[in-house]
C-alpha cells in the first residue's frame, strides 16, 4: 500500500513539475529596453551621421531639431516667405561650409549661409558640456540668443566656443570620420564646390522612431 501510495505522490509531483516548466516555456519574460536616448540619423549623399541628443541639456534646442527634421514645426522660407507647414525643413539642404580641422555646418534653408526659419531662439548652455571633444553637435548662431535651424558639427575639441553655442548631441565616431572626409572636399573659400546634401534626418527615442548662422554666417565665425 505504501509502495502505491509513494508511486501515486511521485507520478503527481512530477506532473505538476512539468506542467510548470511547460508554463514557463510559454510566457518568457518580456525584454524592456532601458534606453532613453534620443538619436538622430542625419542620412547625407556622403553617408550617415549618428548622433545621440540631448533633450536634458538643451531642451528647446533638440525640441526645434526634431521639430524641424519631422516637419512637425512650421517655419518660413528664407526663399519664397511662404510658411511652411509639415514640410521637413532640412531634407535637400547642404552643409554649405566645411572648415577642416574645425567644423561642418548646414542647416540652412537658404543654403548661402545666411537663412533662417523665420524666427530665433535663446541659447542654451552648460558648464558640465564643453566642446571638449569631437562630435558635438550645436547650433550655429550670429550671436547669442539667436539660433535657428542651422547646426554644425565639430572635427576636434574647440574650448574657445565653450558657452556662446548650443551644444544639443553628440555624434559618434563614424560621424566624426565623415566629418573629416566633408570638410577636406574641394572648396571655394569655405564653400564646398560639390555640397553634400542631407536627403533626411530620422529621429528615434525609447518610445518611437520616425543651428543658425543668421544673418552673417562669416561674422560668427570670426569669433570662435
Amino acid at each position: 500500500m505504501r509502495t502505491i501510495l509513494h508511486t501515486l505522490v511521485l507520478i503527481i509531483f512530477t506532473s505538476l513539475l512539468a506542467a510548470g516548466q511547460a508554463d514557463s516555456g510559454a510566457k518568457p519574460p518580456v525584454h524592456k529596453s532601458t534606453s532613453s536616448e534620443t538619436t538622430a540619423v542625419i542620412h547625407t549623399t556622403a553617408g550617415d551621421l549618428h548622433c545621440t541628443l540631448f533633450p536634458k541639456v538643451a531642451p528647446i534646442g533638440v525640441d526645434n531639431f526634431i521639430g524641424l527634421s519631422a516637419g512637425t514645426k512650421d517655419w518660413t522660407s528664407p526663399v519664397s516667405h511662404a510658411k511652411k507647414h509639415g514640410v521637413p525643413l532640412y531634407d535637400g539642404t547642404i552643409f554649405h561650409r566645411v572648415i577642416p580641422e574645425f567644423m561642418i555646418q548646414g542647416g540652412d534653408p537658404k543654403g548661402d549661409g545666411t537663412g533662417d526659419p523665420g524666427y530665433k531662439f535663446k541659447n542654451e548652455t552648460s558648464p558640465d558640456v564643453k566642446f571638449d571633444r569631437p562630435g558635438r553637435l550645436a547650433y550655429a548662431n550670429a550671436g547669442p540668443d539667436t539660433n535657428g535651424s542651422q547646426f554644425f558639427v565639430t572635427e576636434v575639441p574647440y574650448p574657445s566656443l565653450n558657452g556662446g553655442y548650443t551644444i544639443f548631441g553628440q555624434c559618434d565616431d563614424q560621424a566624426v570620420e565623415l566629418v573629416k572626409k566633408i570638410a577636406r572636399m574641394a572648396t571655394d573659400g569655405e564653400r564646398p564646390l560639390h555640397p553634400v546634401k542631407i536627403t533626411h534626418i530620422d529621429i528615434h527615442s525609447a518610445t518611437a522612431s520616425s543651428g543658425n548662422i543668421a544673418p552673417a554666417a562669416a561674422d560668427a565665425h570670426k569669433g570662435m
